[in-house]
């Protein structure tokens, strides 16, 4: 189990994680919070799944974020959890570019490139990019993707977060949200997830109805 305050485990293709990464790295930084910014594949979750029942272009999508979870699980064993949670960063920045049109950019997510140019953003070695082809990565992201699921149960997604507090810990999926919110706001609502949290029969909280996703400038 981590030391850190809080466990936030996320797929770079998933737009929601994104989203509440945004909220959390706010948090964290208003209240001093440590983040260990952890791994978890849908395209090792989903691995057993037919994807002909998912939307057109999902298996691709999974596929471009495990390449880039290989070199982020390399940065991770090389430089530790700050520098993946800094390459988590110029990834998001770069896929979920709200001045971008991010339908026309996608193709060229996951790509060589495009992990060599977050990787420099990120303070990186571009040459950590080839790890992406290496197959063998995989297996740590898999103990990651299980480990995230045995706290949370199976039918859920990214993002997975774990809350340390008063000597224990909760883990849920979510919280999903549309939009981050604003500094302002931000601890107060986060504070209202924490209080769910430590009641330990508390279980679940849903509403499908979703409104568009706004991304913030980063």
């Amino acid at each position: 189990m981590s030391d850190a305050d809080i466990e936030f485990f996320w797929d770079p293709i998933c737009p929601f994680a994104w989203l509440t990464s945004r909220w959390v790295t706010d948090v964290a930084r208003q209240r001093e919070y440590e983040v260990d910014w952890r791994l978890i594949c849908l395209s090792i979750l989903n691995e057993d799944s037919d994807y002909d029942n998912f939307p057109e272009g999902y298996r691709d999508l999974h596929n471009k974020g495990r390449r880039m979870l290989r070199v982020a699980q390399a940065v991770r064993n090389q430089h530790g959890a700050a520098a993946a949670g800094d390459l988590y960063t110029a990834y998001g920045s770069t896929i979920w570019n709200p001045d971008a049109d991010i339908r026309s950019t996608m193709g060229e997510v996951a790509s060589d490139g495009h992990l060599a140019g977050a990787l420099e953003m990120a303070g990186l070695s571009p040459e950590s990019a080839a790890a992406a082809e290496d197959e063998s990565l995989d297996n740590a992201l898999r103990d990651s993707t299980e480990e995230a699921l045995s706290r949370t149960g199976r039918d859920v997604g990214t993002p997975i977060i774990t809350f340390h507090h008063n000597g224990g810990s909760t883990s849920f999926f979510g919280p999903v949200v549309s939009k981050v919110p604003p500094p302002e706001e931000a601890v107060r609502l986060w504070d209202a997830v924490v209080t769910l949290a430590e009641w330990p029969s508390f279980a679940e909280l849903k509403r499908s109805r979703r409104d568009d996703l706004v991304f913030p400038s980063v």
